[in-house]
């Protein structure tokens, strides 16, 4: 193995229409420590984390890696490992950290890998791990949901890459009825196509929900919060939930004390951050996932592949995800 690689990095905040923005860098290949497996990446995604961590953490000149997921295949392991062996392919979303994925090799903590679906590539499976891990903990670790659970969940921006899991894992894991939020043709005709019962348009959001769901609903999941509070606090039945993603500045909760309505957030990068004793659970649910995958009940939420992996294909990618009109992810692969 060389001891260096390619990279695609950042060295200061700037707009991405700038080319330096993103540049193509050399960068040692990283040595994995204890629990640590070394990935030859062969595919990445791009996600809001990157265009926020992007904008807002300025390293101040040095060489800053970004990518919250990716696909590859075990290269080396680190002492103590005893889940995966050289030569496997995995799926994971990593750490934030810790250095991105977007780099020829990547070391990433066992204990949040799972085996990449059999029945996908590279590309389709990258697209998968990070919005499926906060898909299930929003639905599992939050609301706290079983394979019995009813009632209804309101998904808003049900065609983008954390909306589209959830759909389909709430669909396919819980008797829940599952109405999600979109606004364009194509964007409806995604999140229906992955089994939401309803889809409605955000604007007027009280009157389009109560449209077809009259009671109200149980369980909100918000990856735009600010704003919305008093019209969830009306749509919500009493003791019901809300998962955000998001942290909109100011945000007031008290419209939601008379119903007794709980408000959860999910940071998928929370088990990494602090190794808690259960931080094996997100290599646990990839596995589950990878499984229902190849068993044709979930699907990959990959629309847009592009490659290679440099710069310049990055900064379109960014771009992409920075519109807001993302129907699912955009992958990009190969080296």
């Amino acid at each position: 193995m060389t001891e260096t690689m390619r990279a695609v990095a950042y060295r200061k905040s700037l707009p991405i229409s700038d080319a330096a923005s993103l540049e193509d860098v050399e960068l040692p290949v990283p040595s994995p420590v204890p629990r640590d497996l070394l990935v030859r990446v062969e595919a990445v995604s791009v996600n809001p984390v990157d265009v926020k961590v992007r904008a807002g953490d300025d390293p101040g000149g040095s060489p800053k890696v970004l990518g919250y997921d990716a696909a590859g295949v075990v290269a080396a392991v680190g002492r103590g490992v005893t889940l995966f062996d050289v030569g496997d392919e995995v799926y994971y979303a990593g750490s934030i950290a810790r250095p991105g994925t977007n780099a020829q090799f990547h070391v990433v903590d066992e204990r949040i890998v799972g085996r990449k679906p059999g029945t996908l590539s590279f590309a389709q499976a990258a697209a998968l791990p990070l919005t499926t891990i906060t898909a299930w903990e929003t639905l599992f670790d939050r609301f706290r949901l079983a394979s019995d659970s009813r009632g209804t969940l309101l998904v808003l921006g049900a065609a983008g890459g954390v909306g589209s899991m959830v759909v389909q894992l709430a669909r396919t894991l819980t008797d829940l009825t599952v109405v999600g939020t979109a606004s364009r043709p194509e964007s409806s005709e995604w999140a229906l196509g992955l089994g939401a019962h309803h889809v409605v348009n955000h604007h007027d959001l009280v009157a389009n929900v109560r449209a077809v769901a009259p009671d109200g609903v149980d369980y909100v999941f918000s990856p735009k919060t600010g704003g919305q509070i008093e019209a969830f606090a009306e749509l919500l039945r009493p003791g019901g939930h809300i998962t955000a993603i998001d942290e909109p500045e100011g945000l007031e909760l008290l419209p939601l004390k008379s119903k007794s309505i709980g408000f959860h957030w999910e940071l998928m990068f929370t088990r990494a951050l602090y190794e808690t004793d259960d931080m094996i659970a997100q290599h646990d649910l990839l596995e589950r996932v990878a499984g229902l995958v190849d068993a044709g009940t979930i699907r990959t939420t990959l629309t847009t592949e592009l490659g290679p992996i440099e710069a310049a294909t990055l900064r379109r990618a960014h771009e992409m995800v920075e519109s807001g009109r993302m129907v699912g992810k955009v992958v990009i692969a190969g080296f």
